[in-house]
């Protein structure tokens, strides 16, 4: 017992002098890739050329069929837009079923059915699997292609538009694809307006005639099923289906520019640019460039910790996120990098994207970023697997770009093969900070100029068609923005018709994301004010009261803090033309320039409010009114800007007023139109109480 106690003392000396001796300033060397176990799948190719993939998993009573046609994009012209709307038409109704019908019969099973122009998705409980597969058949085969569901698609891609138009976002890749590929190219279109009046129902006809055929098509079935049932089911259900020829086009490669220059669309109200840095590259997936090129990537902006993520967010704090992709594509790949950032700092964004993208090219990445970089793809990797349904990806890819069976088995291994010396290769082959298109969409009065030193500045619309560059006039001599004010007053109808007005009540009318909104504003020529903002079927959801002294704000109820500053410019907006206030409020007012607000030049007059805050005006250059206005707003996130533009200004009581409001709120924009103004009604001031 004594020797049993002597050794067990021993062993724990040397175990804890052992554990003294671990350096812990160093991280633990990785340990060799594993051998990445990757489920099972079964395939057969049936006589008329279907390739179908079953991958079986018993942990949910659930099948999912997912139809995969093979063809490479179309080219599709003056009218884009016309595949995406043949893929949507499949699922609207068939020759036997009208889309009330088929939705009844999907939704009584609990099932799923989708359609898209690259294919057919469809799920339920595995136990209505014949049903299931009798109605993705039915849409496959019989699909009705109203004239009503076309005119329906049509108004609602219309309206998507017309929303896409104000989103910075949407406008950046349009702009981008066109800059990247050329519009010579499939990847370089985009859908536009006039591109949608051209398009028939015969053009999407003819796409679902020529490329719905089953030797241009992957079928995959996933979950509760066996390989036997399911192949008995298939040969039931798409044995019959006829197929046919499918040829696939051939494209001009797209090429990098030859020199960088910076492609800018103006956005006269936006309060931040939104930055892209993109080029074509040939890589190809499944290539040993596609898995160096993953690793690369995710060094230089692949996560949170990447270079473009700390220079950017957490060293210089331009933007809530910056991030870059390298990806491979069977017809062109492309690089590809952006951010948000503010009006102020977007040269300086811009030099320090090219400064990583110089950086990783003309010096090593460090062992320890290698290190974390394999370790997030591996890791990421591994968790894909828990789903069925990256497995089914896999035998699809495998077939698709004719991958080594064992390719992703291998992959965790191939990622760990990648070398210090691999990256800074990669990088020198495909990232190409002197040949790229850096498009900017925000304010070109505030960027412009500081954009040249990256290369030439040329102007786009949102399409991606060349404009021209915005130009405005000098400010006249002698004018102070005391006289664009007096003159603002004067075009809303003078000051003795403004001091006639004791109240105004006004109701308004918007929407946003399929929610009715109204709202109803009182106010007092002494400075009281209510604002509701109510959400129909909700009751209020904003609320703001001042009693020309005090001030009060809830959203849904509860009450929001109001510092100094947000209460200086609420007392300010209380007033009925808080224009005859401004010397009484002690608010500066300067005029700052003359720009261009949609096509209309604009005296640039920005007040200065005692507390620290301000607010830029934009009064027409034309007609004096105030045609739009920039308010910034601090907050625990820092200083936010808030656009509002004015329009169809009319009369009430001889004083204009504009009866339509557009604010915007990020990439959306909500619009009020006025539906009802009073003038000089009795208001009583128990409804300005501050509470």
């Amino acid at each position: 017992m004594k020797k049993l106690i002597a050794y067990t003392i021993g062993f724990c000396l040397m175990a804890g002098l052992a554990f003294a001796q671990v350096d812990r300033t160093k991280a633990p060397q990785p340990a060799p890739a594993r051998e990445i176990k990757i489920g099972e799948y079964q395939s057969i190719t049936l006589k008329n050329g279907l390739q179908v993939f079953v991958v079986e998993n018993r942990k949910l009573p659930r099948i999912q069929i997912s139809l995969q046609l093979k063809n490479e994009p179309v080219f599709e012209g003056e009218k884009a837009g016309y595949v995406d709307m043949a893929g949507t038409l499949i699922g609207t109704g068939t020759k036997t079923r009208t889309k009330a019908q088929l939705d009844e019969e999907v939704d009584f099973i609990g099932a799923d059915i989708n359609t898209s122009s690259s294919g057919i998705f469809g799920s339920s409980l595995s136990k209505h699997t014949n049903k299931l597969l009798e109605l993705f058949t039915d849409v496959l085969y019989n699909p009705a292609f109203a004239p009503d569901e076309m005119e329906k698609l049509k108004t609602q891609t219309l309206s998507g538009l017309a929303a896409g138009k104000e989103n910075p976002n949407a406008i950046m890749g349009n702009v981008r694809r066109a800059q990247v590929y050329s519009k010579q190219h499939p990847y370089g279109l985009a859908t536009t307006e006039e591109s949608v009046g051209k398009i028939t129902l015969e053009d999407c006809k003819s796409y679902y005639n020529t490329y719905f055929k089953p030797n241009n098509a992957y079928l995959i079935l996933v979950g509760d099923i066996d390989f036997k049932t399911a192949k008995t089911l298939v040969e039931k259900y798409f044995g019959k289906w006829a197929a046919g020829e499918v040829k696939n086009p051939t494209y001009v490669q797209p090429k990098e520019p030859a020199k960088t220059y910076v492609a800018m669309v103006d956005r006269f109200s936006a309060v931040q640019s939104v930055v892209n840095i993109a080029y074509p590259v040939d890589l190809k997936p499944g290539t040993p460039d596609a898995v160096k090129a993953r690793v690369t990537n995710q060094i230089l902006g692949g996560g949170f910790s990447a270079r473009l993520m700390q220079n950017l967010r957490e060293k210089h704090g331009y933007t809530y996120g910056a991030s870059s992709s390298l990806n491979a594509d069977q017809l062109v790949g492309n690089f590809n990098a952006s951010a948000s950032v503010r009006n102020e700092v977007t040269d300086s964004a811009v030099f320090q994207f090219l400064y990583e993208l110089k950086r990783i090219v003309g010096e090593p990445v460090t062992e320890e970023e290698l290190v974390a970089a394999k370790a997030e793809i591996s890791g990421a990797f591994g968790r894909s697997l828990e789903s069925p349904q990256t497995i089914a990806s896999f035998a699809v890819n495998t077939a698709k770009y004719k991958l080594p069976k064992d390719y992703y088995n291998n992959y965790v291994k191939a990622i760990d093969a990648v070398t210090l010396a691999d990256v800074q290769a990669t990088a020198k082959k495909f990232i190409r900070p002197d040949n790229a298109h850096i498009v900017v969409v925000g304010k070109a009065a505030d960027v412009a100029g500081k954009l040249k030193q990256f290369g030439e500045v040329k102007y786009f619309d949102s399409y991606g068609e060349p404009a021209a560059a915005p130009t405005v006039s000098s400010l006249p001599a002698g004018l102070t923005a005391d006289k664009v004010i007096a003159d603002y007053i004067t075009a809303l109808g003078g000051e003795k018709k403004i001091s006639e007005l004791k109240t105004i009540k006004a109701t308004a009318k918007g929407s946003v994301q399929g929610m009715d909104l109204t709202m109803v504003s009182s106010k007092k020529s002494d400075g009281k004010y209510l604002m509701e903002l109510s959400v129909a079927g909700m009751g209020v959801l904003q609320k703001t009261v001042t009693d020309g002294k005090e001030v009060a704000r809830q959203m849904q109820g509860q009450k929001i803090p109001v510092d100094v500053g947000l209460k200086e410019m609420n007392l300010f907006d209380a007033l009925i033309v808080p224009e005859l206030a401004l010397a009484r409020m002690n608010i500066k007012p300067s005029l700052k320039g003359v720009e261009n607000v949609e096509g209309e030049e604009a005296y640039v007059v920005e007040y200065a409010f005692p507390a620290g805050g301000k607010i830029t005006n934009y009064f027409s250059r034309k007609s004096g009114l105030k045609i739009q206005s920039v308010v910034y707003v601090k907050t625990p996130q820092g200083e936010v800007s808030v656009p509002y533009q004015y329009q169809n200004f009319k009369e009430v009581n001889g004083v204009k007023f504009p009866h339509t409001l557009i604010q915007s709120m990020g990439p959306m924009k909500l619009k009020f139109e006025m539906t009802a103004a009073e003038a000089n009604v009795a208001l009583d001031d128990s409804l300005f109480k501050v509470q």
